[in-house]
C-alpha cells in the first residue's frame, strides 16, 4: 500500500538558516531523539547519510537525491530501514513565511503491506515531528 505521509510546522528560525542546516544533511543524530549516531560520506546528490537507532532498534541508510537550493527542497531515498517499508522518500521543503521565518513541509512516500500502513504512518508523524522540534531548538542556540 502506497501512503504519503506530510508534517508541516512554522519555526521561530529564519527560513535561510532553517535551509542551510537542512542542505548540510547532517546533524540528525542532534535533532531526533532517537537517532544515536549520523555520518556522511559524500556531498550533494549521491551522498549517503548512515544513522543508527539508539537502545539497538536497527540502521537507517539514505542516499541523497536530490538537493535544490532555489527551491530550499532536499529529497532522499532510505534503501535500510527499520521500518516494515519496501519503499521510503523523504522529501524536506522549506518556505519563508511573511514574516521571513521557515515553514518546514517534510513528506515521506512509503509503501508497505495494508496492514502495516496506519501504524509506520503514526511512527513516522511522531518521529518526524520529534525532529523538526529538534532542529528548531538547535538553530535557536
Amino acid at each position: 500500500m502506497f501512503t504519503k505521509q506530510a508534517i508541516t510546522k512554522k519555526l521561530n528560525v529564519p527560513s535561510e538558516k532553517v535551509w542551510e542546516a537542512i542542505s548540510k544533511i547532517g546533524r540528525l543524530d542532534v535533532w531526533f531523539p532517537f537517532i544515536e549516531t549520523c555520518k556522511v560520506e559524500g556531498d550533494g546528490p549521491g551522498a549517503l547519510r548512515y544513522m543508527t537507532i539508539a537502545d539497538g532498534g536497527g540502521d537507517i541508510k539514505d542516499t541523497i537525491e536530490e538537493i535544490d537550493p532555489k527551491k530550499m527542497k532536499l529529497i532522499y531515498l532510505r534503501p535500510i530501514s527499520p521500518f516494515p517499508v519496501t519503499y521510503y522518500k523523504g522529501t524536506v521543503e522549506v518556505f519563508t513565511s511573511y514574516d521571513g521565518l521557515g515553514i518546514v513541509v517534510w513528506t515521506i512516500d512509503f509503501e508497505s503491506k495494508s496492514e502495516d500502513s496506519a501504524s509506520v504512518a503514526e511512527i513516522i508523524q511522531s518521529a518526524i515531528s520529534a525532529g523538526i522540534d529538534g532542529m528548531e531548538k538547535d538553530l535557536m542556540k
